[in-house]
């Protein structure tokens, strides 16, 4: 694979503006060699002898040797904020194709700058992250040695060495740099050089290594200050991440308690603490691979240009660059090992083996055996469709009215699964999409590293669930017209629900089977929904929550199985479901369920955030709250004029307002002075038809409402067809939306260049209110 493949490969998606232009290097010197093919200066490959001596030390200068030699001169200014800027002067202008290079090198020293000054930043942050951090262990560690001892108010000089040996992050002593980056139980400070930093002797193990740093720190500790005196100025903060602290929320002003000094709070800490040390060491990983990549980047294109103008500069100008922030690398990797010694010590009892498997989760392999499975039962549905279809047709079941009145009964309790399996495949096809347009899907819905289902898997789950739906209807269909099947009637009738219920038993099955980590993410995802607005509304709450409110039709299927097995139905062969009281309640509140918690979630954000979009976006699924009632009353009482113009009114206001919401809001698109005309500045999909294609499917699919007040007549299909068929096609409208959804909010990232998650921390200060105050 060529490396300008490899380096866009390897780029962190929300920080690809902020690498290196490689790609347009590479076409200046497209242009250099061009320019001298058409002089018949063919470029030659600089052999050994024709290398450059590195520069005398002492000089920014990117020369070196005699005068005559000297290629570049590499100049360091001071810009705002003392931020160092390079500049590269090219000495050999006047000659061949000097102008080209005299381009390359200012484009080059745009993109260094760009480089060097996202690095430098970046760093700042760690640093400021790693303070913080640090002050959170303090009363982490404080906080233990009090829930452990609680009637004792100070360290004794028989346990300090104990409580030591855990304590993870130190202060530094009088007169240090309160901002720097020191974590307790790790020996020295964080250098620039590095020279500080123990080395482990020869033949000792990781775990020898950092205990030896961590044991080391005891001598350097201040023991005037009692560890306890840490709890004096600490408050627990209260995210209202349950329903109980959302509730105790309301009734309180502040968001901030005391400490009980209790187990559980203990726990809670540790947990949100440990979440935050390692979202912490995946950023520093992540920012000391950039530097590695953008370094091979800077190595490459230099070595390029050497062979395209025949001139020696490589060696001078990566002197520069490794003399650099960006070049020196010491304080992420200083910090990388100080983290991982602080978390086995405090997070993983000393285990490195556990503690390494936190905090770097193996990525997910692809099996052979998903792939096989897929293809199998993807021949398997193949088969049992041309089975049923056959079995149909020679015995002419629909030109009898019995076999009419039995597939109108039958056929709506199997069509809940041709909805689950259409939304699996949706899901499937947006996943690969994702993946090919290098839209962060994992990141964005939360994902642990390694556990996010790829669009193979999805496609196996979709796949055996329509063999296990055909086959328990071709099931059905042989009992019901075998003669010799006549007195398994009412047990022919429970296999639809037999399927249902297998389907909820593994999807909430506890044990870890069939990708339990998903099952429980998406278990605990739909609960969070269900108990709108008691949690904090996340990506993934209100994303499910969306695709809910495309799924009515399959929730009341969920009503008919109630009504047609809990009332007795099957066993008369009767489908008067429509008649019953309880039947027709639940129809009305089952398909308001999910806009009502999409409208309680936008309420929560309303309060939470103080923003008047979020109940411009409530305001929308309620006008959708009523379309759906007013539809639902007149497809209940038939002929009533009146309900039928209320339907179609309110249907189309909600039309309108969510035809906008999705385009403009949610896709991003319809942008004024954007360089891409009717659409947005960034796109993913380089081929601008797709949007287009997009919006007009979109208005078209919004109104398949009006099938169900209007109705269309369509001679050669049943009302049951009609309606089945217009719910697949919001499934695909939905489908489509999930796509254009996340590329937005994935692009809404990359300009903030957020590729992390924030952890909230478990510990405020009363200084750090303070500083708020001021």
């Amino acid at each position: 694979m060529k490396f300008g493949k490899e380096f866009k490969k390897q780029m962190v998606p929300e920080w690809a503006e902020a690498y290196m232009d490689y790609n347009g290097l590479k076409r200046i010197l497209r242009e250099l060699r061009e320019y001298k093919q058409s002089k018949k200066h063919p470029a030659v490959t600089p052999s050994r002898d024709f290398e450059q001596k590195p520069p005398p030390a002492g000089t920014l200068s990117g020369g070196g040797g005699d005068v005559e030699d000297q290629v570049i001169d590499v100049n360091t200014f001071l810009g705002d904020g003392s931020k160092q800027f390079y500049m590269t002067k090219f000495l050999r202008q006047s000659e061949d194709g000097g102008e080209i290079e005299v381009t390359f090198f200012r484009k080059l020293d745009e993109e260094f700058n760009k480089v060097n000054t996202f690095y430098k930043d970046k760093l700042k942050e760690a640093k400021q992250e790693a303070s913080q951090l640090n002050k959170q262990m303090d009363a982490l560690v404080a906080l233990r040695i009090k829930v452990k001892n609680p009637h004792q108010d100070g360290l004794n000089s028989e346990r300090r060495d104990n409580i030591y040996s855990v304590m993870p992050l130190t202060r530094k002593t009088s007169g240090a740099d309160t901002s720097g980056i020191e974590l307790r139980g790790l020996n020295s400070d964080v250098k620039a050089n590095g020279k500080d930093q123990q080395e482990p002797c020869p033949g000792a193990s990781d775990d020898d290594a950092a205990n030896a740093n961590i044991s080391s720190s005891v001598n350097t500790y201040d023991y005037k200050q009692d560890t306890l005196e840490v709890l004096e100025s600490v408050r627990i903060n209260n995210t209202l991440e349950s329903p109980m602290s959302t509730i105790k929320g309301v009734f309180k002003d502040s968001k901030e308690e005391g400490l009980s000094f209790d187990k559980e709070e203990l726990r809670r800490a540790e947990e949100r603490l440990r979440v935050a040390f390692i979202e912490f060491y995946h950023k520093l990983r992540l920012l000391k691979h950039y530097s590695f990549v953008n370094l091979s980047a800077f190595s490459k294109i230099m070595k390029k240009y050497e062979k395209f103008s025949s001139r020696r500069a490589s060696r001078s100008y990566m002197l520069i660059v490794d003399n650099s922030d960006l070049g020196n690398s010491d304080e992420v990797s200083n910090l990388v090992e100080r983290v991982e010694a602080t978390f086995i010590k405090n997070f993983s009892h000393s285990n490195r083996r556990k503690g390494m498997k936190l905090l770097r989760p193996k990525a997910k392999r692809e099996k052979h055996k998903v792939s096989f499975l897929s293809g199998f039962f993807s021949g398997c549905s193949i088969a049992l469709l041309f089975a049923i279809v056959l079995r149909v047709r020679a015995r002419k079941l629909m030109d009898k009215e019995e076999g009419t009145q039995y597939m109108e009964t039958i056929f709506p309790l199997y069509s809940l699964f041709v909805y689950i399996v259409l939304h699996l495949l949706m899901y499937a096809a947006d996943i690969y999409f994702w993946r090919r347009y290098r839209i962060n899907y994992p990141f964005i819905f939360g994902f642990k590293k390694g556990t996010e289902l790829s669009y193979r898997e999805v496609f196996l789950l979709s796949t055996g669930l329509v063999v296990l739906a055909l086959g328990g209807f071709l099931a059905n269909l042989h009992l019901e017209m075998d003669s010799s099947g006549k007195q398994y009637k009412t047990v022919n009738q429970l296999i639809p629900l037999g399927l249902l219920i297998l389907i909820l038993v593994i999807t909430f099955c506890p044990f870890n089977i069939l990708y339990r980590s998903s099952r429980f993410f998406f278990t605990r995802t739909l609960f969070h929904c269900i108990s709108a607005p008691l949690y904090p509304e996340t990506f993934p709450d209100f994303f499910l929550a969306d695709q809910l409110t495309s799924q009515m039709q399959a929730l009341r299927s969920f009503v008919l199985y109630i009504c047609y097995y809990g009332l007795g139905e099957y066993s008369r062969r009767q489908s008067k479901c429509h008649k019953h009281g309880v039947y027709n309640t639940l129809y009305f509140v089952i398909a308001v369920i999910p806009f009502w918690m999409r409208f309680l979630q936008c309420i929560r954000r309303l309060c939470e955030e103080k923003d008047l979009k979020h109940l411009c976006n409530g305001l929308k699924y309620f006008s959708t709250i009523v379309a759906v009632i007013t539809r639902t009353i007149y497809e209940i009482k038939k002929g009533k004029t009146s309900w039928m113009v209320l339907a179609l009114i309110s249907s189309a206001v909600a039309t309108m307002m969510n035809t906008y919401w999705d385009i403009v809001v949610d896709w991003g698109l319809l942008q004024k002075r954007s360089k891409n005309k009717f659409l947005r500045d960034r796109l993913q999909v380089s081929h601008k038809s797709i949007y287009f294609v997009a919006m007009a499917l979109n208005v078209v699919l919004r109104l398949a409402w009006m099938q169900l007040v209007l109705e269309f007549r369509l001679p050669s299909l049943h009302k049951m067809t009609v309606t089945t068929i217009y719910a697949c096609l919001e499934i695909i409208r939905r489908g489509i939306w999930s796509f254009l959804r996340l590329e937005n909010e994935h692009l809404n990232n990359v300009g903030q260049y957020r590729a992390f998650k924030s952890v909230p921390l478990p510990f405020s200060y009363n200084d750090e209110d303070d500083d708020k105050d001021d």
